[in-house]
């Protein structure tokens, strides 16, 4: 079934409303290159909305009514929103969920060496990528230090006109031949991921003297000793802002998009609700890129615990009432999919692929080969999401993830589903999906903001 280019359905009013909200999204994308970064300023955009923490509202044993407003934190990595609805919490909520973490390196617990006189951070990849895009990239850190004393250190190199960058170096294609040889995942390997940081030696020191100049920039910037390394998340990301990308500016190029426009979008949706029926929740978690797993990520009870707390700020907790409304939920699993790509199209099958500027995708399920792994969300959910997009004019496209022995991926939906919950991955085409840096079309970004207010507002 062919579907429409939304760039052709817009009117003026709804073409400068995309401009708007994707302008937004580039300086979203911009300052959250981690998980911390982004909680951090959902935080402050939820607050300018009327939220209170949950914390707060428990320490003023305030009684939740129709239209509050709560936020709760877990670890500075993951957030949920809620909008208070008419109905009672035990007739379930309609829930986004996306995750805000993103594949990157993070710099190891004992990482500073030096050899030859040139001075490196040791890192360790996470999540799914293909280790030689990340070579020869200027690249930024961004974390915390936490000392001893329990002072918090943020830190962000690489991202001002005046910061220093850092990279990975690669073999000089005059050398390469052996290297070339290679099959791709052993071009670069894991371990060779370590980041070039300085080669000044420190005056008066034979032994590691340009480690021991980097410690002594790293103490008078970051009041930092070497041992301060044990409690740090320093995560090495593509330095750089988010850009349009093509002659008429109808995409964005960016570090970070999988999942974060996704995330961008649904945050923007709930706060754009006020008045609802139905209890609304906006879900962003961390760890989703390793499996979910963690006290961040979604397998942690943490979304759980904080729904039988609203219940008891309703006056209403039991079990079995956090079970209904566990069980009454709707959920759109808000993740990206893979884009058709022509140059590319061999591991696509184009009818069931979603293409650039045809709008938010729904997947019915992801898995890999027989849906191992997988939600299969059930045909009644999807008819009535149908009328729900094309009662409120939204472009949207059905597809799975390419081909079906090619690969596959899978997203937080199959564990949401075990409450019993109807649930279904929702999201943005995504070309260069887990590459350093990733594009998307405008028009998606627009239709998936667009896609999950008219969820949460009619579901």
């Amino acid at each position: 079934m062919e579907r429409k280019n939304a760039w052709k359905t817009y009117d003026e009013a709804q073409m400068k409303e995309l401009q708007q909200l994707n302008a937004d999204y580039i300086n979203f994308l911009s300052e959250c290159k981690t998980e911390r970064e982004c909680v951090k300023d959902t935080v402050r955009r939820v607050e300018e909305k009327g939220y209170i923490s949950i914390e707060k509202a428990m320490e003023e044993n305030k009684t939740l009514q129709p239209g509050d407003k709560i936020y709760a934190v877990c670890m500075n990595k993951t957030v949920a929103l809620f909008n208070i609805g008419n109905k009672p919490l035990e007739k379930g909520m309609n829930i986004l969920g996306a995750h805000v973490d993103s594949p990157r390196m993070d710099i190891k617990q004992n990482p500073l060496y030096e050899k030859e006189g040139m001075a490196y951070l040791d890192t360790h990849y996470y999540g799914g990528i293909k280790k030689y895009q990340w070579v020869t990239l200027p690249l930024a850190i961004h974390g915390v230090i936490v000392k001893k004393d329990g002072t918090t250190i943020d830190v962000n190199i690489g991202e001002k006109p005046e910061d220093p960058v850092f990279c990975v170096t690669d073999l000089l294609i005059h050398l390469a031949s052996a290297q070339m040889e290679k099959k791709a995942a052993k071009v670069v390997e894991g371990e060779n991921l370590d980041i070039l940081i300085g080669t000044i030696p420190l005056n008066d020191e034979e032994k590691e003297a340009t480690k021991k100049g980097v410690l002594k920039i790293l103490e008078e910037q970051y009041e930092m000793e070497e041992e301060d390394f044990m409690s740090a998340e320093l995560e090495v990301v593509p330095a750089g802002r988010a850009r349009e990308m093509g002659f008429d500016r109808s995409m964005i190029m960016s570090y970070g998009q999988d999942d974060r426009v996704c995330a961008f979008t649904s945050l923007i949706a709930m706060l754009d609700m006020e008045s609802v029926d139905k209890t609304s929740c906006c879900l962003l978690v961390d760890k989703e890129e390793i499996g979910s797993v963690g006290a961040t990520g979604m397998q942690s009870r943490f979304f759980e615990n904080t729904v039988a707390e609203l219940l008891n700020l309703t006056g209403e907790y039991s079990e079995i009432k956090l079970k209904r409304c566990l069980a009454n939920s709707r959920m759109l699993s808000s993740d990206v999919n893979a884009a058709f790509d022509p140059l590319y199209a061999d591991v696509f099958q184009k009818n069931s692929s979603s293409f650039m500027g045809k709008g938010v995708v729904f997947n019915k399920f992801t898995g890999r080969g027989g849906k191992s792994g997988s939600n299969d969300a059930n045909a009644e959910y999807l008819a009535d999401l149908r009328k729900i997009m094309d009662d409120n004019g939204v472009n949207f496209q059905m597809a799975e993830l390419g081909k079906v022995d090619a690969g596959g991926g899978g997203t937080i939906a199959y564990i949401m589903a075990l409450y019993g919950m109807e649930v279904i991955d929702s999201g943005v085409a995504v070309l260069s999906m887990h590459a350093p840096w990733e594009v998307t079309n405008k028009a998606d970004v627009y239709e998936a903001y667009r896609c999950y207010k008219s969820f949460l507002k009619d579901a």
